[in-house]
């Protein structure tokens, strides 16, 4: 278990200090559930080793600075998660914005080459079958732009739900761990 040290907390630069060494917070693009899992493990270890008090209850003596360090830690942890789902919703906007300017690029091109069309045909029916048959095309063309730019989109914040379902689903399993062995601990005394 990584316990907080003598110092415990923060140090003077910021940073959290374990064992009077200091530890940085979770680098940017760090797995985010195995940094939510670690201090879930660390809380958990934490209140595992910790002595009941002398009320007795389930209560327990938890040293102070380590537990403040530890929620320190989730406090900066989520939101890194959430600063994560930030950057992926703007990476889907950017790939939106870019493919629907691509699409309406295309459109702009397509009308252009149908006007330009119907202006050199010497049989107008023949210059607006033809230039249906680009602006079909085009419009075509834009929604599968559209349509690629929304499943990558989906696929990214599929991606983000599930790593947040992960770190929910390590949050809940920890917690359910600790109230097992505070029953456990109960179990224990009343023999």
């Amino acid at each position: 278990m990584s316990s907080t040290g003598p110092s415990g907390g923060r140090g003077g630069d910021g940073r959290d200090q374990r064992d009077g060494a200091a530890v940085a917070p979770p680098a940017q693009g760090a797995d985010p559930v195995a940094t939510l899992t670690a201090i879930v493990a660390d809380l958990t270890e934490l209140v595992a080793g910790a002595r009941t008090g002398p009320l007795g209850g389930g209560t327990l003596k938890v040293p102070r600075d380590q537990l403040v360090a530890l929620v320190d830690e989730l406090r900066e942890a989520v939101p890194h998660q959430l600063d994560e789902a930030d950057r992926v919703l703007e990476d889907a906007d950017r790939v939106l914005g870019e493919a629907q300017a691509q699409a309406e690029d295309v459109l702009s091109t397509a009308r252009a080459r149908a006007i330009e069309l119907v202006q050199r045909e010497q049989v107008v029916a023949q210059a607006q079958a033809r230039a249906a048959q680009v602006l079909a095309a085009a419009e075509a063309d834009a929604a599968r732009i559209r349509q690629d730019a929304d499943d990558y989109c989906d696929r990214r914040l599929a991606m983000l739900e599930d790593v947040l379902e992960q770190a929910g689903a390590q949050v809940r399993a920890g917690r359910e761990r600790l109230v097992e062995r505070a029953l456990e601990r109960s179990a224990e005394r009343a023999d």
